[in-house]
């Protein structure tokens, strides 16, 4: 130790400065470099690049690593459509598809707060996705099945970099999901365009308990995804799966897909057979990688205008939209604040109504429609209404006018 100690200070006697090729490989390690002790002023510039970072350093870390969660919504805050539903289909969280069928009483979705004191809630997430089980007095069904699922357009997909036909190029899931009952649930991700599934699971789930699942998932030779705005990717998991879409092969394998071939192995029956049993989900992101990062946080604004590339509705704030009379009719048209995936289609809510005014007379009231005429695009919505009457005489009502129709539009995968 003293001859150690010897050298060492010789060598700090006769050396100012020390060149990488005096340092062995291996010699400098974490565990002899005191905290805080390497700074950014300590770091030449480009000292430290992506090459050198091996997978999984900066998870943690706080470092905004940018956009790389192909999942929208995936922290369930957005819920345009309303926050509790016992109806089948995408009824409350944006992005967000509730399916099920065979049941003696209807599951209800919901959007529900993430509880203070739990890993989740420590980890940023205040919102999550809950399933809460009916009564399913029949017992649980062959063809039985609640189907939770999240589409990924496939362009979204390609603006990633994911080579889905390579082995070697993987992507990784994660999420963070809570049983009341202890089960597994299955799961899988399939590729639409080439007919082709991934099965997997969440192993196995303790009661009441938070617990974060991360999958990695290779490419595979026939794994093909278009460049286009159709379904890429349809992630699924279900609280329940009957024997008649199980059983279809190995499962944390690719393989070819019809329409029987759900999942790799029987379900368990323990979460759809207890009454009122519930399901929650939180932080689901999939992006490219070997290794699961922290989960990518937008802020509301962000995710709420991602979302509207699916789902929007325009004049229920009240705001007016400028336009004309068209054969004594109301027409106006409506800009959409995003572009959408594809023309919508549109859903009117309640009546439109619209105004114009002449010097002469003031305001006149166009009211009591009982039918839109939508004409609808991906970046705009044309609409006359009919059915209603004017509050003046055609003299008074001028060319120009201002319009409002409440109308939900529709994009979804």
């Amino acid at each position: 130790m003293a001859s150690n100690a010897k050298n060492l200070a010789e060598y700090l006697n006769n050396q100012t400065t020390s060149a990488t090729a005096d340092i062995a490989d291996g010699s400098i390690t974490t565990v002899k470099l005191a905290a805080d002790a390497v700074t950014a002023a300590k770091l030449a510039d480009n000292a430290v690049v992506s090459a050198n970072l091996s997978a999984g350093t900066l998870e943690g870390s706080g470092v905004n690593l940018g956009s790389r969660n192909m999942i929208i919504n995936g922290d369930f805050k957005i819920a345009q459509r309303g926050t509790s539903s016992t109806s089948s289909g995408m009824q409350t969280v944006d992005r967000t598809h509730l399916i099920f069928s065979g049941t003696d009483e209807a599951p209800t979705q919901a959007q529900v707060d993430v509880a203070s004191g739990t890993t989740p809630y420590s980890l940023g997430f205040r919102k999550a996705f809950r399933v809460t089980n009916g009564n399913q007095t029949s017992g649980a069904g062959a063809a039985d099945y609640i189907q939770y699922e999240q589409g990924i357009e496939a362009s979204r997909i390609y603006s990633y970099g994911w080579d889905s036909t390579s082995a070697s190029s993987n992507i990784t899931m994660s999420f963070w999901v809570k049983s009341s009952v202890a089960t597994t649930f299955l799961g899988s991700l399939r590729a639409t365009d080439s007919a082709k599934i991934y099965n997997w699971d969440t192993g196995a789930l303790s009661a009441n308990t938070w617990t974060k699942v991360t999958k990695t998932i290779p490419g595979a030779s026939g794994v093909t995804i278009n460049n286009d705005n159709g379904l890429g990717l349809q992630w699924l998991l279900w609280p329940y799966l009957g024997t008649n879409y199980t059983g279809g092969g190995t499962p944390n394998a690719w393989k070819a897909h019809d329409s029987n071939d759900w999942g790799a192995s029987a379900a368990s029956t323990s979460w759809y057979t207890t009454n009122d049993a519930t399901f929650e989900i939180t932080g689901l992101q999939i992006e490219v990688g070997s290794s699961a990062t922290d989960f990518e946080k937008r802020s509301f604004a962000e995710e709420l205008q991602l979302c509207k590339r699916y789902f929007q509705n325009i004049g229920a704030d009240g705001s007016q939209y400028a336009g004309f009379n068209y054969n004594d009719l109301p027409m106006f048209s409506c800009p959409f604040p995003v572009e959408m995936r594809v023309a919508p289609t549109g859903s009117v809510q309640g009546t439109g109504s619209a105004f114009s005014s002449t010097n002469a007379t003031g305001q006149t009231n166009y009211t009591g429609s009982t039918t839109s005429n939508l004409n609808l695009y991906t970046k705009s919505n044309r609409n006359y209404l009919t059915g209603g009457s004017w509050s003046g005489s055609g003299n008074d009502r001028g060319n120009a006018l201002l319009g409002n129709q409440n109308v939900n539009l529709d994009a979804e995968l």
